[in-house]
């Protein structure tokens, strides 16, 4: 079974690269590599400026207060990066949905996967599940991933001294 490529992962890809920038584009494929997406193309200073400019726009996705402005930002995003859903097949992975073309550079299939990706966690697990972490200390982006969708802190680390803040203030 190939499972959906445009899930939660670019999502999470998405967070931990607002949260820590890669500084440069060797970085930034590292970091795509590590995340397990498949980098079939060079990554160029022109492709790290353009996932820049993507997160800088995913972010006011994540910030955004209410359904409708989060949705149409998103909406924003998904014309900027995807293009007509398309089946492919290569060599030895069978058939699947691409939503790009083919020709397209490193932060535009990162755009595609992330504006996708981004669309199909918000449609399908809620549209509140993009955050900032709720400890009082601490601005990370998080995809709330969570089975019961509560999740209000970016790690069990701020989460445990959030926790113990309470207490002591108890």
């Amino acid at each position: 079974m190939l499972l959906n490529p445009y899930g939660a992962d670019p999502v999470n890809l998405a967070a931990d690269l607002v949260n820590d920038p890669p500084e440069s584009p060797a970085e930034l494929k590292a970091r795509c590599d590590a995340a397990g997406l498949n980098v079939d193309r060079p990554v160029t200073g022109r492709d790290l400026e353009g996932a820049r400019g993507l997160l800088a726009d995913w972010v006011a996705v994540v910030d955004s207060a209410d359904e409708d402005a989060r949705a149409g930002l998103l909406n924003d995003l998904l014309e900027r990066w995807s293009g007509h859903p398309r089946l492919i097949r290569h060599d030895d992975q069978g058939w699947h949905l691409h939503y790009r073309d083919d020709d397209v550079t490193f932060a535009g299939m990162l755009g595609t996967l992330i504006s996708v990706g981004t669309a199909l966690h918000l449609s399908g697990r809620g549209m509140d599940r993009l955050g900032r972490c709720a400890a009082g200390d601490c601005d990370r982006v998080f995809a709330d991933t969570s089975r019961n969708g509560r999740q209000k802190y970016c790690s069990t680390r701020c989460n445990n001294r959030a926790a113990v803040r309470r207490h002591r203030a108890r």
